[in-house]
């Protein structure tokens, strides 16, 4: 019998070793792809073997569309290698790119969730899609798209958002960490621009301070049709699209009645609260 594999040496993934199965898989030569890319067919072999350091954006990009040509790479792929490369994703895609992964058994599913808050967002808070309860909680969030937008240009977010402004501020160094570790500066340039208008935010991005989660599982918003406060505990989970992972994630917000001091009330609290309606 024979041995195991086992006994093998496992190899961590390396960009070099996608870069050979790729272009095996193409049937290539080493010499073939080096002429297209504008490299050396030595440089070429040493990257196989690990014997370089990251190539640059430059070079990994002339490789791919060589690759491209010959058979495209699929999104999996071309992440994986860049990653490997230590490149990452270079471009955040767009709103409409991330809505068309939304299929329609991903918003039925939102319906599902009900009368929870449900809704698919971006890593830069876009609203991407949403249930109806989210819809209500939220008012005008689903048109103005963006949670920074809907915050500062948007009159209704003060109604609904009980501590308006510590909210703000959340969001404001939320988005300085997530520029910082983007390394896409194109999409904040504009982003920014648009955000700087609003005295506030200018305020608030000068404070330099970067946040990356939330402190708090709680916001605390207002009931617009029977003015009461509602405590909704919220919750993030990653939705792992083929084409763009980590870029979409589900927000789910559980909602419960809250006292005058903004305490959770329990369940016997909100039975006493419907019979005295």
């Amino acid at each position: 019998m024979k041995p195991p594999r086992d006994f093998e040496e496992l190899k961590p993934p390396t960009f070099g070793l996608l870069l050979r199965k790729l272009r095996d898989a193409r049937g290539v030569s080493r010499e073939r792809l080096a002429f297209n890319a504008g490299v050396s067919a030595s440089y070429i072999s040493h990257l196989e073997k690990g014997d370089r350091g990251h190539p640059t954006r430059e070079v990994v990009d002339a490789l791919v569309r060589y690759l491209d040509r010959i058979e495209q790479l699929s999104a999996v792929e071309r992440r994986h290698l860049l990653d490997l490369a230590g490149l990452g994703v270079s471009e955040f895609p767009t709103v409409q790119q991330l809505r068309a992964e939304i299929t329609d058994d991903m918003r039925r599913a939102l319906d599902l969730h009900e009368p929870n808050l449900a809704a698919y967002v971006d890593t830069r808070w876009n609203v991407l899609a949403c249930n109806a309860s989210y819809s209500r909680a939220f008012p005008g969030l689903e048109q103005d798209v963006n949670i920074l937008r809907w915050f500062l240009g948007n009159e209704r977010a003060r109604d609904v958002m009980l501590e308006w402004e510590d909210e703000v501020r959340l969001t404001v160094h939320w988005l300085r960490g997530l520029i910082a570790g983007s390394g896409d500066t194109a999409w904040s340039v504009d982003f920014l621009a648009e955000l700087g208008r609003f005295g506030l935010f200018r305020e608030m991005w000068d404070e330099g301070i970067a946040a990356y989660g939330r402190p708090r599982p709680i916001m605390h918003l207002n009931d617009i049709p029977t003015g009461r406060c509602r405590a909704i505990a919220v919750q993030l989970f990653s939705v792992f699209s083929a084409a763009y992972p980590t870029q979409i994630q589900i927000f789910l917000g559980i909602p419960s009645w809250c006292s005058e001091s903004g305490e959770i009330l329990d369940p016997g609290h909100l039975r006493s609260l419907s019979q005295e309606d």
